[in-house]
């Protein structure tokens, strides 16, 4: 499984607020916004809730699990 997310989506109904702009808010940097929108970085725990919290979502509508379509089936 793979975390996904719509935090592209949460930023333009947001005032399409920049990456930068939330990154601050936050208390991290542009990369790591930009990181987690494309798939790259999984946030921490504290992180995505700081994000939802950001947004005035509960974490799993910005945060969602899906699989993964490079698994083999293999454990």
């Amino acid at each position: 499984m793979k975390l996904g997310n719509h935090l592209r989506r949460c930023r333009f109904e947001h005032d399409e607020i920049s990456q930068q702009a939330l990154a601050n808010a936050v208390g991290v940097t542009r990369l790591t916004i930009h990181s987690i929108e494309t798939g790259k970085f999984v946030p921490s725990a504290l992180l995505a809730f700081k994000l939802a919290r950001f947004f005035k979502k509960d974490v799993e509508d910005v945060f969602f699990l899906t699989e993964d379509e490079n698994q083999t089936g293999e454990s």
